[in-house]
């Protein structure tokens, strides 16, 4: 290759529009078979193509736009490559002379094909994982959403390894009564690769929220992330997650159990946390009694103003179930307790007795289409205008209803229905 020639032919300024244009050609992988065209050429790049090419170059008339330009210039590269062998200049054609001008052209079209393997590989471990939380529609949603990428800064390496920590973790979930640090040190080695600002614990929280069906609003700040959590049963300590009680008679054997027997005595709710539940499996004392479960603590408090110790075994889950509620509910029908369950008239509450009843295997505590039907006549309720639809498999018919007359009714209405229904088991 003769560079000082070629710098003579293509290297001045009234030529850099051809290099910029093969270039651009070069670098989307497209031929150079078709002509260069230059709008609004002036004089003195029609002069430099005309010594280029040793004749008159085609052009295009236009309208005079001011500042000497008005026309259009062609350069037929096919010509120009053929002119650079023959000469010997660039005996390896246009594209070799351009790369000696101005230096190596990444092929983005091969660039964007080996970017497109790379972040195939790098959820190669999410198509593979099996475990129950690695939905379709999660797994659709990092694509169409880019949160992988964005979490991965871009990178794919990066985004690969994030995605088999993920899975590690995944294949780790549902796990009761687990804290964070404990599932994190387990799943990864690293007790804080699930804290909150980590890649890794958005990435896993979002396959959680797609899992449980958790509306984004219930989702949002700290108070969301504790929910997401506490869906698959991990708290994010021991002391934050509590469960709400009274009158749980507890016993004499154990710390939480005699609580709860100082409490009950004493007519007082009483705050459990996990670490209370975790730590020994207290005597909860329920055994062939009824235990109510409510979703309110306005309920709870008023039962306590009202029955005080007299009060039977009432259990809050507080507006929704909490790592230390998911290790108390199962318990009390392992004990022989019978649990039933009441909460609010909303797709919400729904979920929230779903989840309870399934936890526990309650029966409704007026929770039924007719309970619902008997507060509309009364004339309570408000329009209901957020959530949305869940099925009722203890009766199809409060969900038909619910979305056919769409009105909640808190609990809170129903305060004195419950409470007489406590006095009678009192």
């Amino acid at each position: 290759m003769d560079l000082p020639r070629l710098r003579r032919m293509l290297g001045g300024p009234d030529t850099a529009w051809i290099l910029d244009r093969v270039r651009d050609r070069i670098a989307q992988g497209l031929p150079l078979d078709t002509p260069a065209v230059l709008a609004g050429a002036t004089a003195e790049q029609r002069q430099a193509v005309q010594r280029l090419l040793g004749r008159r170059p085609r052009g295009h008339p236009r309208p005079e736009a001011g500042g000497g330009r008005g026309q259009s210039l062609s350069v037929p590269l096919a010509e120009l490559d053929g002119m650079l062998r023959e000469s010997e200049a660039s005996p390896d054609g246009l594209a070799a002379a351009v790369v000696a001008l101005t230096g190596p052209v990444q092929d983005r079209r091969a660039a964007g094909e080996a970017e497109a393997v790379a972040w195939q590989r790098a959820l190669a471990p999410l198509d593979g994982c099996r475990a129950p939380l690695a939905t379709e529609d999660w797994r659709g949603l990092l694509e169409s959403s880019g949160l992988l990428r964005r979490l991965a800064a871009g990178d794919p390496i990066r985004a690969g390894r994030l995605a088999e920590q993920c899975v590690l973790v995944l294949e780790a979930l549902p796990a009761p009564g687990t804290t964070l640090a404990v599932l994190a040190a387990r799943s990864t080695g690293d007790a804080h690769a699930l804290d909150q600002g980590r890649p890794l614990a958005t990435l896993v929280r979002s396959a959680v929220r797609s899992w449980a069906a958790l509306p984004e609003s219930e989702a949002a700040g700290a108070e969301g992330r504790r929910t997401v959590w506490a869906a698959v049963g991990v708290a994010v300590d021991e002391l934050s997650s509590r469960v709400l009680t009274l009158g749980l008679p507890g016993g004499p054997d154990g710390t939480t159990a005699r609580v709860l027997a100082a409490a009950a005595e004493g007519g007082e709710p009483c705050v459990l946390t996990l670490r209370q539940l975790t730590r020994a499996k207290a005597l909860l004392g329920v055994s062939g009694r009824r235990v109510f479960l409510c979703e309110n603590p306005a309920v709870m408090a008023e039962a306590a103003r009202e029955l005080g110790s007299a009060c039977p075994p009432l259990v809050c889950v507080e507006g929704s179930i909490s790592v230390a509620a998911r290790v108390l509910l199962p318990r009390l029908a392992a004990e022989g307790g019978l649990p039933v369950y009441h909460g609010d008239f909303d797709w919400g509450g729904i979920r929230i007795a779903t989840d309870a009843m399934r936890l526990t295997g309650a029966r409704p505590w007026r929770f039924t289409r007719a309970d619902y039907l008997a507060a509309l006549a009364r004339g309570l309720g408000t329009p209901l205008t957020t959530g949305f639809p869940a099925p009722t498999p203890w009766d199809p018919g409060l969900a038909d209803a619910l979305g056919t007359h769409r009105i909640r009714v808190e609990e809170e209405l129903l305060l004195d229905e419950l409470i007489a229904d406590l006095h009678e088991q009192a």
